[in-house]
């Protein structure tokens, strides 16, 4: 039993971040966690592996972001140039 449930505590404690952070990360950024009743509980491997793939990064949501934007320019220049 070498990777027990941890709770939303816990996690944020092995993290260093807030509580607030591990909530935030849940509900925007899909991090890996499991409602058992009203308690949110994590796996640790699951959530370093979350971690690993840059998923806890705010470079990686700006970089969406900006890809997103980038696409929406390049439809509405085309729209533009046509008209």
């Amino acid at each position: 039993m070498s990777d027990r449930w941890v709770s939303v505590e816990e996690i944020a404690e092995y993290l260093g971040v807030s509580k607030d952070t591990v909530y935030g990360w849940i509900a925007k950024k899909d991090m890996p966690a499991h409602k058992v009743g009203r308690l949110w509980k994590f796996k640790t491997d699951e959530v370093d592996d979350w971690v690993r793939n840059g998923k806890a990064s705010d470079d990686q949501k700006e970089s969406e972001a900006a890809e997103a934007s980038s696409q929406k320019g390049k439809h509405a220049g085309g729209e533009k140039a046509d008209g």
